[in-house]
């Protein structure tokens, strides 16, 4: 196998897995097994269980990223828009949380929670690079600060909720609350100049 094909089988059978079991129940000899490789081989292309991880999360988010930033209907207020954006960001986020990661293993790991401040540091990023490339954005300084204002506030909320939720259930009703009791004084805070 060349090594492309390898990474690809490696990456597909640990999404695979880490969507099935979560990424903490989810062993690299198992990744090993689904990819019909040995294990030192996923050694040769990734550091670790993590590295395989953060790639899987890094190649979803960009692909997320731009189709969140494309995908908003052109007609709406920039309010709306903003509002709508910010919405479909925390859902990616929580999409990240509980397909690949899973919420016990993010709750108990102290890893994990340095793991995904880290990924949502360059989940901002990228969002802020796609954003600032739209056409009709204003372009100074002070509204691109307060837009990365937005997104900061807005990610610590979202993740301070899931970090202190008992329940997937919990996590989804402060979804709600965040969307209808925070998000519109954020965005009004954010655009007003």
């Amino acid at each position: 196998m060349e090594a492309d094909k390898i990474k690809d089988s490696i990456k597909r059978a640990a999404q695979e897995l880490f969507r099935k079991f979560g990424y903490h129940k989810t062993s690299v000899n198992e990744i090993a097994k689904k990819a019909k490789i040995a294990k030192a081989t996923i050694y040769k292309y990734f550091d670790s269980k993590e590295a395989v991880l953060h790639i899987l999360l890094m190649d979803y988010i960009k692909v997320s990223v731009d189709d969140l930033v494309q995908s908003n209907t052109p007609n709406m207020d920039e309010e709306a828009y903003l509002n709508n954006l910010i919405m479909k960001t925390c859902r990616l986020s929580y999409t990240v949380c509980n397909e690949f990661i899973g919420w016990d293993f993010i709750r108990e790991s102290t890893n994990s929670q340095d793991f995904l401040k880290n990924l949502s540091n360059e989940l901002e990023e990228m969002l802020m690079a796609s954003f600032i490339q739209l056409p009709g954005i204003r372009k100074h300084e002070t509204y691109h600060q307060r837009l990365r204002f937005l997104i900061k506030c807005s990610k610590s909320i979202v993740f301070s909720f899931a970090f202190t939720s008992v329940s997937d259930s919990d996590v989804r009703k402060n979804f709600v609350s965040f969307q209808k009791e925070i998000l519109p004084y954020l965005v009004k805070a954010a655009i007003t100049v």
